[in-house]
């Protein structure tokens, strides 16, 4: 494409230029073949959809579909509609203060007609980047026609118009997305009669305004989201606009752990800390990361709501931010989250979850324990066997007991518990680092995850925990010879 400078300014010097206009299916079709071709990605930043939801959405962008996405809450629908634009022609020309993006080789309003009417080939032509060729708009009860379609606007009648006068219409939405997209979430959360205005614009492609014959023959791509839930069971929608999406694509979660962890990675808030350092061990992502699994999977949690990765996103902040707070007390470099951390994901987890039963049998908190339980549980026992750690569970046997808390620092854990018998040992099966923070990590998962197992007994105490031989209430204290 040209620079701005050099770009035809009137359509006579646009015809000259050999530009062949397109309908934007045709051209967001031949903009995905160039890609295919070549073997770019079809978007950006979007994971997981690679052998499920991207083929689906090739092939509705080559037959011309338009599209409604099927999905629960946090599945990256209006991401992936939103990353649409980058199939679009980077500028496209429209007749100079068109308010439907007139294209000069055919325009529909009345507007653009009468400018090139006059003007001809000196008619002025603006260029419009693909960036401003998609709409946007969340459905409530409360929206209108008049916001989507269009409405007669009285200032324009006062000025002089007559209302027959099509110069007298205010365009909504859609008119205004004229050779552009037009995305409308939570479809069905439109009243019945805007519902039918749709229909029309997706059977007839044109729009109708306060019985007026407008006749505006409308290019446009009109892409849709909505709950499963609401779309094929409550009878939400109507079945004719049903019908007219040609492409019903489903999303879904992330179905692998890693998926979501490195979802969680690209769309985490980072702050400069100044001369701190955030460690993440692995398996404390993967508890993250399962413990939205299990959510997703239990019978506690509806489902129909579903449960976001912003759960997984706002958790792994909560929990980075908890152990921020610790290394600033406690002057360390290091900002490395760890088992007794997982407190401060209770409160992001809280806003995320819908129960299924709420406040009849267990409170939030007492699922949300349940599930970080079951997630670090699971997650231990991929890296370690727990029957292999008896030199450790023997020590606690003896009389050894512990006590951790998420104010303790990094190298009290070294002193104090890193050559406890066995320890080392499991550690490095860990595969972590060398740091400080890092084995203050480690010592405190194997610690749980033996309780977790039923080798070791846990106690609270005035916020710290205390780990010691199972099924036994040993008193406090602590050995003062290192095993």
């Amino acid at each position: 494409m040209k620079s701005k400078a050099t770009r035809p300014r009137t359509f006579g010097e646009l015809k000259a230029s050999g530009y062949q206009p397109r309908t934007i299916r045709e051209e967001m079709r031949q903009n995905l073949i160039t890609r295919l071709e070549t073997g770019q990605p079809l978007f950006q930043g979007i994971s997981g959809y690679e052998t499920t939801v991207l083929p689906k959405i090739e092939n509705a962008v080559l037959a011309g579909h338009d599209i409604i996405f099927l999905g629960e809450r946090g599945q990256g629908k209006t991401r992936i509609i939103r990353s649409l634009i980058h199939l679009l022609d980077e500028y496209i020309p429209i007749i100079s203060g068109s308010e439907v993006a007139d294209s000069p080789f055919h325009p529909i309003s009345h507007y653009g007609k009468e400018q090139l009417a006059n003007q001809d080939d000196a008619t002025p032509i603006d260029w419009v980047h693909r960036d401003d060729r998609y709409a946007e708009k969340l459905a409530t009860p409360d929206t209108t026609t008049a916001e989507l379609i269009g409405e007669i606007d009285p200032i324009k009648v006062a000025e002089g118009r007559y209302l027959s006068d099509e110069l007298t219409v205010h365009y909504g939405l859609i008119p205004r997305s004229n050779r552009g997209i037009f995305a409308i979430n939570e479809l069905p959360d439109l009243a019945e009669k805007v519902q039918v205005s749709l229909f029309n614009i997706l059977e007839e492609r044109d729009i109708q305004i306060k019985g007026y014959k407008i006749r505006m023959p409308l290019d446009i791509l009109v892409v849709a989201t909505a709950n499963p839930e609401d779309y094929t069971s409550r009878g939400r929608i109507i079945t004719p606009l049903k019908d007219r999406y040609s492409s019903h694509i489903r999303t879904h979660y992330p179905l692998e752990r890693s998926t979501e962890i490195a979802i969680v990675a690209q769309e985490s808030r980072t702050f400069e800390r100044k001369d701190r350092t955030v460690i993440l061990p692995t398996f404390m992502e993967e508890i993250v990361a399962e413990t939205t699994f299990q959510a997703r999977h239990s019978p506690e949690v509806n489902q129909v709501s579903g449960v976001s990765v912003r759960m997984s996103i706002s958790n792994m902040e909560s929990l980075v931010s908890n152990a921020e707070k610790r290394a600033i007390r406690n002057r360390e470099s290091e900002i490395v989250p760890r088992i007794t951390d997982l407190v401060a994901i209770f409160a992001t987890t809280d806003g995320k979850l819908e129960l299924e039963y709420a406040g009849q049998d267990k409170s939030q908190d007492q699922v949300i324990e349940k599930l970080v339980d079951k997630a670090v549980l699971d997650v231990f026992n991929e890296y370690l066997d727990a029957d292999d750690l008896d030199a450790v569970v023997a020590s606690f046997n003896d009389g050894w007991w512990v006590e951790v808390s998420e104010t303790m620092s990094a190298a009290e854990y070294i002193k104090n518990f890193a050559n406890l018998k066995g320890m080392r040992q499991a550690i490095a099966k860990l595969n972590i680092g060398e740091s400080q923070g890092e084995m203050a990590a480690a010592i405190e998962f194997i610690l749980e995850g033996l309780h977790l197992n039923n080798k070791l007994n846990r106690e609270l105490l005035d916020g710290k925990i205390i780990y010691n031989e199972a099924h036994k209430i040993q008193p406090l204290g602590r050995n003062t010879e290192m095993v």
